[in-house]
């Protein structure tokens, strides 16, 4: 079997990834095959930590867009992912992998508090971590989080599961003959506005030096092959032309 090339990434989940085919909530097949592929790259030493949306829920954005609140919206919006990791957690677990829920916000009885020390001893013991309620600030989405916790814990890649198989110059639904990129700059990505992260996500990841693969969670493998370094998805780096 291929060996991984990376020892700790960071895996970042979009809410609507754990829906599978229904139009809200939690699919309990797709939140067992997302565990399954998770599965594997723990089984073969990758220490794992991610970050879980919770746009299949709730999304803050787009309740402050009817009116509500946009600290109360991203609060809710919080308490959404909180939802979506202990679900995944629960999945994780029922297939023998040890893992542990770290919230920004305080909630005891539930998860812990998010604390990078014991997150980083969790991953030294082999302990997948799920880091939910984002930043826990209003007004900064999962995907910042996500680059946020991937530079604390020092991952070597961030990864980015989505419905698609990677960057397109144009949508792939709307115009047949876009052109698929398979490497491209974090400061293309921003004068493009290319819409893989949000702009303050992918500002702090080209700062801070950190590669992004973004790829297309539904292709059974697809997360192992990536940590093996095969040429999957969209590689986003500072090195890239």
């Amino acid at each position: 079997m291929k060996q991984p090339r990376y020892k700790r990434v960071l895996l970042k989940l979009s809410g609507e990834a754990l829906m599978g085919d229904q139009s809200f909530g939690i699919a309990p097949d797709m939140l067992a095959y997302v565990a399954e592929e998770i599965k594997k790259p723990h089984d073969n030493g990758v220490q794992l930590a991610i970050v879980v949306g919770g746009g299949n829920i709730f999304r803050g954005v787009k309740a402050s867009s009817f009116g509500m609140e946009r600290t109360s919206a991203d609060h809710m919006g919080m308490l959404a992912t909180v939802i979506n990791s202990l679900a995944l957690q629960d999945a994780l677990e029922k297939k023998g992998v040890q893992t542990r829920v770290q919230t920004a916000i305080s909630m005891h009885e539930v998860a812990e508090p998010y604390i990078l020390r014991r997150a980083l001893r969790h991953l030294e013991k082999g302990r997948v971590v799920i880091f939910a309620a984002g930043t826990g600030n209003p007004y900064f989405t999962t995907d910042t989080a996500a680059v946020l916790r991937a530079e604390e814990v020092h991952a070597e890649v961030l990864l980015k599961a989505t419905k698609v198989d990677g960057l397109y110059d144009a949508d792939p639904a709307t115009h047949p003959d876009a052109t698929f990129i398979p490497n491209t700059s974090y400061m293309k990505v921003l004068e493009k506005q290319l819409r893989v992260m949000d702009m303050t996500a992918i500002s702090l990841a080209m700062d801070n030096g950190l590669p992004l693969v973004v790829f297309d969670l539904k292709k059974a493998g697809n997360i192992y092959r990536v940590i093996c370094g095969d040429q999957v998805g969209t590689q986003i780096s500072n090195s890239c032309p």
